[in-house]
C-alpha cells in the first residue's frame, strides 16, 4: 500500500486482519440520536473510483453512448451512465497519481469536459468551486500538504488547512470560487466542450505519488451532459484538443475495489464510488419531537454526521446518498457523502430552573452499528486521522457571555477522539439561544463523526467517559 494513500479519499474496503489484543477504551454515556433533516434532491457526480489512476480513459461520463454528443453514438456504451444533468448539480472528483517507472517528471491529466443534450446552446454557471493538489512545486497550482496540524486552530484571515479535501471544503464553505475555475461557460450544441484541464503532476516530487480534489457547484439552463477524463501528456502542457474527444470514444480508465453485494454477511467491502449520486446537502433543524426548541436537558446528546451502512452508531440512520446511476464494480451507494453540506441549525431552550452551560464538539468515536448507552472512545491517543477539515458554527458564547457570530474551527481528529471543545452556549432559566453548524463533509475524512453537546459542569469540563475494555468493531470504512 503506498503511503497515505488510504487517507486521501476517505473509505477504501475492510480487509480482514488478525484481531488485536483488547484495548482499554471509554464510554462517554449519552443519547445518540438519528440526525433531524434529510438530504436534498440535487445530483452530485461523484467520481473517485478508481482513486488510483493506472490507466487513461473514461473517469465517469453521463453521456448517452447510443446517441452521443452530435447525434454519432460514442465507441463504448457501457462505458456512459445515460444520465443527463440540468439545473442545480455538483462534481466531486478525487484522484491519485502516482507516476510512471519509466519517467520521473509524468504528468497526469485531466478534464472536465460537456455538451448540451440537445439542439440548442446550454449555459452553464459557476456557484462556487475549488480544487486542490496534495503537493505542488508550480504557485499557479493550489496545493494543500498534509501537515502535522493541532486538533483545533480557529480559521482567520490566514486559512488553515491540511490536504486537498480539506482546502476544498474548507473555500467551498466560504463560497468562494478558485482561479482556475471560470465563471461559467457556454456550451455550443453538437460539439464538445473542455471546462476545465488540470495537471496531477509528480515530477520533482518524492515519492512519486499527488493527488487532486475537486468541487464543482454548478447550474445549467438546460440538459448537459458531463465527462471527466484522464489522459498522460506533456509535462508542461495539456494534451492537445482533439484527445479528448478521443478519449470520450473510447473505454473506461479501470476501476478499483469492487464492493461487497448490498445486505451481505461477513466483513463489508465499500468500494469507492464513481456514478450520479442524488443529494448534494443535508439541512436539518434539531428540536425536541413536537416542539419549535431543543431542551437543554436532552444533554449529553449526540447525533451522527455521514452515518453509513454498518455505522449507525446505534441509530439505525444511514445518511448515505442513493446513487441514480453507476458503474458496475463500484460502489452501490455514496458511502460516507463526501462533498455533502451540512447545514444544522439547533434551537437551544433553558427550560430548567438553574443556569446551564453545554459545551460543542464534533467528535469521531470508535465506530459501530450497535447502540452503546453512549459512544465509544480510545484511552490512548491513535495514530489513524479520521477527519481534517473546516466547521462553521454562528451562537456560540463570546468573552462577555452573550452569543457571537460566524466562527470556523480546522479540526483534526484521530480514530476514537473526543473532538476539542468548539465552544459553549451559556442561558439562564428560560433564555433561548440558536446554534447554527455547517460543514461540507471532506475527501481526507473516514466516516462516522457525531455533533455532540455536552453539560460543563460548574467550574469544569464536559463530562468525562467511563473507562472500559473491549475490541473496537472489526469491521471499519
Amino acid at each position: 500500500m503506498l503511503p497515505w494513500l488510504t487517507s486521501l479519499g476517505g473509505p477504501l474496503h475492510a480487509q480482514p486482519q488478525p484481531s488485536p489484543a483488547p484495548k482499554p477504551s471509554l464510554l462517554r454515556p449519552g443519547t445518540v440520536a438519528p440526525l433531524p433533516g434529510r438530504l436534498d434532491a440535487v445530483p452530485m457526480l461523484n467520481d473517485n473510483n478508481p482513486e488510483v489512476i493506472k490507466a487513461p480513459g473514461i473517469l465517469l461520463s453521463t453521456f448517452d453512448g447510443q446517441r452521443g454528443y452530435a447525434g454519432r453514438p460514442l465507441g463504448d456504451p457501457s462505458a456512459h451512465l445515460n444520465t443527463a444533468l440540468s439545473g442545480p448539480f455538483e462534481l466531486f472528483s478525487h484522484h491519485i497519481y502516482a507516476g510512471t517507472p519509466e519517467s520521473l517528471d509524468s504528468t497526469l491529466w485531466l478534464a472536465v469536459v460537456a455538451a448540451p443534450r440537445g439542439n440548442a446552446p446550454v449555459k452553464l454557471r459557476t456557484v462556487a468551486g475549488s480544487t486542490a493538489l496534495s503537493q505542488s512545486v508550480d504557485a499557479d497550482q493550489p496545493s494543500a500538504p498534509f501537515l502535522p496540524l493541532p486538533a483545533l486552530m480557529e480559521q482567520s484571515s490566514t486559512p488553515i488547512w491540511a490536504g486537498p479535501g480539506s482546502r476544498v471544503a474548507t473555500e467551498l464553505l466560504a463560497r468562494q470560487r478558485s482561479p482556475l475555475v471560470p465563471e461559467g461557460w457556454t456550451l455550443p450544441p453538437g460539439q464538445l466542450s473542455t471546462l476545465l484541464v488540470l495537471p496531477l503532476p509528480v515530477r520533482g516530487l518524492d515519492p512519486l505519488l499527488n493527488g487532486r480534489n475537486l468541487q464543482l457547484r454548478l447550474n445549467s439552463d438546460g440538459p448537459v451532459d458531463v465527462a471527466t477524463l484522464a489522459a498522460f501528456g506533456p509535462v508542461d502542457r495539456p494534451p492537445e484538443a482533439g484527445a479528448w474527444q478521443r478519449l470520450l470514444q473510447g473505454g473506461l480508465s479501470p476501476k478499483e475495489h469492487g464492493p461487497s453485494p448490498r445486505g451481505a454477511s461477513g466483513p463489508m467491502v465499500y468500494s469507492r464510488v464513481s456514478g450520479v449520486q442524488v443529494g448534494s446537502a443535508w439541512q436539518g433543524r434539531i428540536t425536541d419531537p413536537g416542539r419549535s426548541t431543543l431542551s437543554v436537558s436532552r444533554a449529553p446528546i449526540s447525533w451522527p454526521i455521514s452515518s453509513l451502512e454498518r455505522g449507525t452508531l446505534g441509530t439505525g440512520q444511514v445518511q448515505t446518498a442513493p446513487l441514480r446511476s453507476f458503474y458496475p464494480g463500484t460502489a452501490w451507494a455514496a458511502h460516507g457523502n463526501y462533498g455533502v453540506a451540512y447545514d444544522l441549525s439547533l434551537p437551544l431552550r433553558n427550560d430548567t430552573g438553574t443556569p446551564v452551560r453545554l459545551a460543542l464538539a464534533l467528535d469521531s468515536p470508535l465506530k459501530t452499528d450497535q447502540p452503546l448507552g453512549g459512544l465509544r472512545f480510545n484511552s490512548t491517543t491513535a495514530r489513524a486521522v479520521m477527519f481534517r477539515g473546516t466547521v462553521e458554527v454562528s451562537g456560540l458564547d463570546t468573552e462577555t457571555g452573550g452569543p457571537g457570530g460566524r466562527r470556523r474551527f480546522h479540526l483534526v481528529l484521530r480514530a476514537g477522539q473526543e473532538g476539542p471543545t468548539l465552544g459553549t452556549v451559556s442561558l439562564r432559566p428560560g433564555q433561548e439561544r440558536q446554534l447554527r453548524v455547517r460543514l461540507i463533509y471532506p475527501a481526507d475524512a473516514t466516516p462516522p463523526q457525531v455533533l455532540s453537546l455536552i453539560p460543563v459542569a460548574p467550574g469544569g469540563g464536559p463530562g468525562a467517559a467511563v473507562k472500559q475494555s473491549g475490541n473496537s468493531p472489526a469491521t471499519s470504512p
